[in-house]
């Protein structure tokens, strides 16, 4: 396969991939709007929202990322498309020339968009294409009572080994139950005093897009440090084959099923202290794999992709942005 290189300063698309030049240190939320960018399912639910009462605009975080998605999808060489929404992201609190968390920023920016749309069922698709239903199982292990509370995710942040992983088995040891004893004893209504328990989460119901991210930053006395250990990912898979004892029993059967396809990396390079991410994006319409960093957009293969495993380098798949669905599922409208 041949690879195609292109430098994009000016905002321009390199096979319908536009780069974003680095603006005050805007490496994290660009390769954020890289993977906005290819979930074609968020732009097609900003377009429906009717903005013309918004007030605030340049405050406004959905507003100005739907002008941005649509500016990254122009061939016009418009100056760099995300400047605005950079400004916005500041009067909201995201610091410019600060380094910032990409999971972090992430799920920042998903709240706000569900929180400022004044179209609240409009707002709920949006979060209803990231939800995660879930429900945590706290048992004693003396009288077998549980305690049972339901909740929601936008992503699930995976722990990793400090050896070699996967995804696979990061999610198995997610919806592993663990064993609550000692001092980690809890309090059991029914038994009215501490006892040792079984607390684990299971599954209601599995989003359109699924967000996982891999905890490689891990605190000890000495402060902060990366996990660049191997963290293997596949480019699809199957939830109910993988982690077969992670639904409960009123999980919410999905029409497709549960296979997922992976269509964007954020790879974080570096370590605690400093770095620099960029993303990996499976373009909607051709379903080749390019590679942006800021403004350099390049063509490439699955097996550069799997470099961000980890491990030797220091570049590391950080989030992992998958579609339910197949492979050749392309965005309705675009040409294949």
């Amino acid at each position: 396969m041949s690879l195609r290189f292109c430098l994009v300063p000016l905002g321009k698309a390199c096979s319908g991939l536009r780069g974003l030049s680095n603006h005050c240190l805007s490496c994290c939320v660009n390769a954020l709007l890289q993977a906005f960018s290819a979930t074609w399912e968020l732009a097609e639910l900003l377009d429906k929202w009717e903005t013309a009462g918004v007030r605030e605009e340049d405050e406004n975080i959905p507003l100005n990322l739907r002008r941005v998605l649509v500016a990254m999808k122009s061939a016009r060489p418009l100056l760099p498309p995300h400047k605005d929404f950079l400004l916005c992201l500041e009067r909201n609190r995201i610091r410019r020339n600060t380094q910032h968390d990409a999971d972090q920023v992430f799920l920042f920016i998903l709240n706000a968009v569900v929180q400022q749309i004044d179209n609240r069922s409009l707002a709920l698709e949006v979060q209803n294409l990231y939800k995660i239903s879930t429900e945590t199982h706290l048992q004693c292990s003396s009288c077998s009572s549980a305690q049972i509370q339901s909740s929601y995710l936008l992503n699930l942040q995976l722990p990793v080994k400090e050896e070699h992983d996967s995804l696979e088995g990061c999610l198995t040891s997610y919806f592993r139950h663990e064993e609550l004893q000692g001092e980690n004893c809890c309090f059991c209504p029914k038994c009215g005093t501490q006892t040792p328990s079984k607390w684990g989460v299971k599954l209601l119901s599995l989003p359109q897009v699924l967000c996982i991210s891999f905890k490689r930053f891990r605190g000890n006395l000495d402060g902060t440090r990366k996990l660049h250990c191997v963290v293997t990912f596949p480019e699809s898979f199957d939830f109910s084959e993988v982690v077969k004892e992670a639904f409960a029993s009123s999980f919410t059967q999905l029409q497709n099923g549960c296979g997922y396809t992976l269509y964007a990396v954020v790879v974080h390079a570096g370590n605690a202290s400093c770095g620099h991410y960029t993303a990996f994006v499976r373009h909607p319409s051709d379903q080749h794999w390019y590679h942006a960093d800021d403004s350099r957009v390049k063509r490439v293969s699955w097996e550069e992709v799997k470099s961000a495993y980890g491990g030797s380098s220091r570049d590391t798949a950080y989030m992992l942005m998958y579609r339910r669905g197949p492979s050749e599922g392309l965005q309705p409208g675009l040409p294949t």
